[in-house]
């Protein structure tokens, strides 16, 4: 297993998208993004305007163990669209690490909040956003699909001064 340090934090780039895809059918196999999908938000991640910013995780044998992704919107708000982490890394802080990038591209973005979604039976992952100030605002019925499972809706206001509480054991792959 490859610790937290091992794994390179870097800009997500169109030649990590079929291992990203493995990774992403592995941990979401009923509501995997699909390479289409992943292409879009990476045709918004570069220039002038670009308004996503996705990173992975590379072992130094290029290894894609996690990536995540943000979208940046005309009103001062940033969407975690994505955080997934290789099971193999769960609990090593390599969420923690991937999650922090996203607030510094949402401070970089001059977000003044940032929202995400989580499945409600996702207690790690709502652990983890927890350490880092998100706050529940609400629940999306349904929204995972299939099987029905309700979102709960977080927010983040002023990530440029979010810092993570440590918490041993709390960790998420999404």
């Amino acid at each position: 297993m490859s610790g937290p340090a091992t794994a390179v934090l870097r800009e997500m780039r169109w030649w990590d998208i079929d291992p990203v895809l493995l990774l992403e059918r592995e941990l979401f196999p009923e509501d995997a993004w699909s390479r289409g999908m992943f292409w879009s938000e990476l045709a918004h991640a570069r220039g002038p305007g670009a308004t996503r910013s996705y990173v992975v995780a590379e072992t130094p044998d290029g290894r894609i163990v996690g990536y995540a992704g943000l979208l940046a919107s005309d009103a001062d708000q940033a969407d975690v669209q994505t955080i997934a982490v290789a099971r193999d890394q769960w609990g090593t802080g390599l969420g923690s690490r991937l999650l922090a990038e996203l607030l510094r591209a949402a401070t970089a973005f001059e977000c003044a909040e940032v929202m995400l979604e989580c499945r409600v039976d996702n207690v790690r992952a709502q652990k983890l956003y927890e350490r880092f100030g998100f706050v529940p605002v609400g629940v999306r019925p349904g929204y995972y699909q299939p099987g029905n499972v309700d979102a709960l809706v977080m927010r983040l206001t002023d990530p440029a001064n979010s810092v993570p509480h440590p918490v041993q054991g709390t960790e998420t792959h999404g």
